[in-house]
C-alpha cells in the first residue's frame, strides 16, 4: 500500500497522466449518428483499431440540441469533440469560445471549397421534401406548390431549434421568400402534421404512414434503394433550389488537451471514415472514399441550384426568423 502510493505521487509531481484518461476520446454527437444502422458504430470500430485507444460516443437529439448543450456545459464540458453541428451553427459555436482551431486535415471534395480554421466537415446534402410516390402522385415541383398545394396531403417537419434539418428548412423558407416567409409559412402550417425535436422521430412517422410526405435529404432515397430494394420513396429538387447543408466537426477547448482529439479529425478526412459516410449516414462524402459511390446515388435528383446563407448572416438572423416561425406555428 505505501508502495502504491509513493507510485501514484511520484506520477502525479512528474505530470504522468494516467494511462486511461489520455488513452480516451469522447465525441458528442446526435442521436440518428450512434444509431446500429447509423456510422457511429462502424467509424468507433475503425478509430479504435487505429488508435488503440477506446473512442465513446455521448448523443442527443438533433445538432441544434447538441450546441445548445455544449454552450451550457462550457468549460466544464466532458466533449473532446463536437460532431453533428453544421455551417448554420458555426459562427454561433466559435463565438462561444469553446472551440479550438483543429490542426492538420485531409484533402475536402466539398462544394464551393473549405476554409475554416477550427471545424471540419465530414458529410454534405442537400434538403429535400421526401414523399411517397403511391400517395402522392403529383408531388411539389417548387417550394411555392410545396406552400400553397393541398393541405389534405401532410408534411411531417423538425423542429429549429432543436434540429439541423428543422433549422434549414426555415433558411430555405427565408432563401426563397425573403421578408415573406412569414406569409408562406401562414400557408404552408395547414399542410404539417407535426413538428418533431430531430430528424430520426419525423422520418420514423414517415415510414409509418403517418404522413405522405417528410422534411429530409436528397439522398435519402438512397437507403430504400440500396438497404431495403425498395423505390416507393422519392426526393425532390425544386425549381427555386435546394438548401445545401455541411455537417462539421470541432475540437473543444477541453479536447485541445487530448491528442486523441486531433488524431480523429485527422481521422475523419480520410477513407476509413468517408468510406462509412454514403451508406449510414446517407449523405456525401466530404472527402475522398476508396471506392465510388453506389451507383444509386446517380439516380438521386440533383439541385438546379444550392441554397445556403453564410455562418456570420445566421448568427445575426437565427433567432428572430425562428421566432417567426414559432410565433406562426403556434397560433
Amino acid at each position: 500500500m505505501r508502495r502504491l502510493t509513493t507510485s501514484v505521487s511520484l506520477a502525479c509531481l512528474l505530470g504522468i497522466v494516467p494511462a486511461h484518461a489520455a488513452d480516451k476520446l469522447t465525441v458528442y454527437t446526435y442521436e440518428s449518428f450512434t444509431a446500429e444502422w447509423g456510422p457511429g458504430p462502424q467509424v468507433e470500430k475503425a478509430f479504435e483499431a487505429e488508435c488503440k485507444c477506446d473512442l465513446e460516443f455521448v448523443s442527443v437529439a438533433d445538432g441544434v440540441a447538441l450546441l445548445n448543450r455544449v454552450k451550457l456545459e462550457g468549460a466544464a464540458t466532458k466533449a473532446d469533440v463536437v460532431l453533428g453541428l453544421d455551417t448554420n451553427l458555426t459562427a454561433e459555436a466559435k463565438a462561444t469560445g469553446l472551440f479550438a482551431p483543429h490542426g492538420e486535415i485531409g484533402e475536402l471534395t466539398v462544394p464551393g471549397g473549405w476554409d475554416d480554421e477550427v471545424f471540419v466537415p465530414y458529410d454534405y446534402g442537400y434538403f429535400s421534401v421526401v414523399y411517397n410516390k403511391d400517395k402522392v402522385p403529383n408531388p411539389p415541383k417548387s417550394l411555392k406548390e410545396l406552400v400553397e398545394g393541398n393541405p389534405e396531403e401532410k408534411i411531417v417537419l423538425q423542429d429549429p431549434r432543436t434540429s439541423t434539418p428543422g433549422l434549414g428548412f426555415v433558411l430555405w423558407m427565408r432563401a426563397v421568400y425573403g421578408d415573406k416567409a412569414g406569409e408562406a409559412w401562414d400557408r404552408l402550417k395547414h399542410r404539417v402534421l407535426t413538428v418533431t425535436p430531430g430528424w430520426s422521430e419525423s422520418y420514423g412517422l414517415f415510414t409509418k404512414g403517418e404522413a405522405p410526405m417528410v422534411l429530409s435529404y436528397t439522398t435519402s432515397p438512397a437507403y430504400h434503394l440500396i438497404a431495403e430494394k425498395v423505390d416507393t420513396y422519392r426526393a425532390t429538387a425544386f425549381e427555386e433550389g435546394n438548401y445545401m447543408q455541411i455537417e462539421v466537426a470541432g475540437i473543444t477547448t477541453t479536447g485541445a488537451q487530448n491528442p486523441l482529439a486531433a488524431q480523429f479529425i485527422a481521422f475523419m478526412t480520410s477513407p476509413a471514415f468517408q468510406d462509412i459516410i454514403p451508406e449510414t449516414n446517407w449523405m456525401f462524402p466530404a472527402a475522398k472514399t476508396s471506392t465510388p459511390l453506389n451507383p444509386a446515388f446517380d439516380t438521386l435528383p440533383q439541385p438546379v441550384k444550392p441554397l445556403v446563407f453564410a455562418p456570420e448572416i445566421v448568427e445575426r438572423n437565427r433567432k428572430a426568423w425562428v421566432d417567426e416561425w414559432l410565433a406562426i406555428m403556434s397560433e
